[in-house]
Formats: structure tokens, C-alpha cells, sequence
């Protein structure tokens, strides 16, 4: 064993800058953080978006479009979908319990039937909205639909 083959222990040495531990460290005085302003300051913490005082990005950008309030949004269900309702579960009445337990809307949805597909089942159908295909469609196969 001789000097040219002394390590330090693992572990020991931390390869970490050790900030604010003097002037000798090279790292005292304002630890990196310059000379006074925010950012020099205990306790500051960057606001999301801020740009260092320069108008931000969200704000130059101009706001377009239109979101209407009184908006309604219903949950669409088709014809070909209660067919395959009827088909698979052999029901003959169709309400929103029905669209809730197979995964076709959520129980406070609104659920507005649309008349894609074709429909041979003679349906009793339970909805908040209808289509006038989807309602021509239902009547045609001696049908009836009830709206909530």
C-alpha cells in the first residue's frame, strides 16, 4: 500500500456543490442568487406561466370562440345500438336504467336517441330527446317513445 492508492471511503465524498458555506467556498456571500430581486429573496417560489415580467404567453395570445352557458349535451345512443340491446337481452322496453347498466350513459346524463342504424325490434323507448329518424324509425316497427 502506498499514497497513490489511498480512496476516499464510499460514499464519502458528495459531489454536490455545497452552497452558502462561506466565502472560501467560492459559493458565500449571495449564494449564487445575485444581488437582491425576487429570486434572491427566502420564500420565493416561481408563479406557473410567469416570463420575468414580460407579458406572458396566455395573455398575448387573443381569446376566440364562444362557450355557451345554457349549452345543453346529451349522451348519443343510436338505433343499431338498441337493436343490438334488444338482440342480446331480449328486452322490449328500453329506459335509462337500461342505458346506465350497459355502460351507455352515467345516471345523470341526458340521452338523446339518434336514428343511425336500422332497427327491426318493436321497442318501447325511455329517453330525454329523440331524433325525427330515430322516432320515425321506432314507430314504423309498432313501437313507442317516451320523453322524460
Amino acid at each position: 500500500m502506498d499514497l497513490s492508492s489511498l480512496k476516499p471511503a464510499k460514499g464519502s465524498v458528495k459531489s454536490r456543490k455545497r452552497i452558502g458555506r462561506g466565502e472560501g467556498s467560492s459559493r458565500g456571500g449571495t449564494s449564487t442568487k445575485g444581488h437582491k430581486g425576487a429570486q434572491s429573496r427566502a420564500g420565493y417560489s416561481k408563479k406557473a406561466g410567469f416570463e420575468g415580467g414580460q407579458m406572458p404567453l396566455a395573455r398575448r395570445l387573443p381569446k376566440f370562440g364562444f362557450n355557451n352557458p345554457n349549452r345543453v349535451e346529451y349522451n348519443a345512443v343510436n338505433l343499431d345500438v338498441l337493436q343490438r340491446l334488444a338482440d342480446e337481452k331480449g328486452l322490449e322496453t328500453i329506459d335509462l336504467q337500461v342505458f346506465v347498466n350497459n355502460g351507455l350513459a352515467s345516471r345523470k346524463d341526458l340521452v338523446k336517441v339518434l336514428g343511425r342504424g336500422t332497427l327491426t325490434a318493436k321497442l318501447e323507448v325511455t329517453a330525454h330527446a329523440f331524433s325525427a329518424t330515430a322516432v320515425k324509425a321506432i314507430e314504423a316497427n309498432g313501437g313507442k317513445i317516451n320523453k322524460i
